[in-house]
């Protein structure tokens, strides 16, 4: 399955206030890979930037004096996005400017809705851990995601973080490929850099073995589940040499 996690930056929260998109990040994901085909634009708004989305995202009116307006940019975008399944933080806000982007065009673009699907994991936070803060850096947190370089907001570095928080969260490996490669086309370097060698003249693990009466309630356990299962567990099975 193709998934495009994707992101934006604007010069405000309001799209009926008449803000615009000015930041669009998308990281490409494909069967739970993260490939590295990666787009990345800035957009002129044409209109002034809210002080409020400044302190944000840190992207000024003169610095994007002369990027292109999105109509310039539009078959771009939808060639990369058209037909995946878009994986968003708070989706309503992304998808909202977009479409009123799309609209401003007219009407044959229709809305991104009727050309991705849509994931929100926001919403599948909420689900995963109620009761608690979701927002991204929250999130980085709870499972581990490095987002130590981001001082600012920016449209496709929140979409590479999203994107290993997606997979993280959902149980499944990011960047990392164990056969000697990975997404981002680093080999087997990346695979070197990831394993944390253990220095030779470290002093030696303690080795806690289990006491006679904590083996004997481990059978004691395993016997229970495997009378409740109507069948031994595979610990029995092993102990009895019947797994190979």
């Amino acid at each position: 399955m193709r998934q495009v996690v994707l992101d934006t930056e604007t010069t405000g929260l309001e799209p009926n206030d008449g803000h615009r998109v000015i930041e669009i990040g998308c990281v490409e994901v494909i069967s739970r890979r993260i490939t590295g085909n990666n787009l990345h634009l800035y957009l002129n708004p044409e209109r002034e930037i809210d002080e409020g989305a400044l302190a944000v995202h840190g992207i000024s009116t003169e610095f994007l004096a002369d990027k292109p307006t999105f109509d310039k940019v539009v078959d771009q975008f939808l060639a990369f996005v058209d037909g995946a399944e878009l994986v968003i933080h708070n989706a309503p806000f992304d998808v909202g400017f977009l479409n009123h982007e799309l609209k401003r065009l007219g009407t044959s673009f229709g809305t991104i809705e009727q050309r991705c699907g849509v994931l929100d994991t926001l919403v599948m936070a909420r689900q995963k851990h109620p009761g608690q803060k979701n927002n991204l850096d929250a999130l980085c947190r709870r499972y581990d995601v490095e987002n130590g370089h981001r001082e600012l907001h920016g449209a496709l570095l929140d979409a590479e973080i999203l994107a290993d928080v997606y997979l993280a969260m959902t149980g499944g490996q990011t960047r990392l490929s164990l056969g000697g490669s990975d997404a981002s086309d680093q080999g087997g370097a990346a695979v070197a850099e990831a394993i944390r060698r253990l220095d030779a003249g470290r002093t030696a693990l303690k080795v806690v073995r289990a006491s006679e009466a904590e083996v004997s309630r481990h059978k004691d356990k395993m016997s229970a589940i495997g009378s409740s299962n109507g069948e031994p567990t595979l610990w029995e099975k092993m102990e009895r040499g019947e797994l190979h």
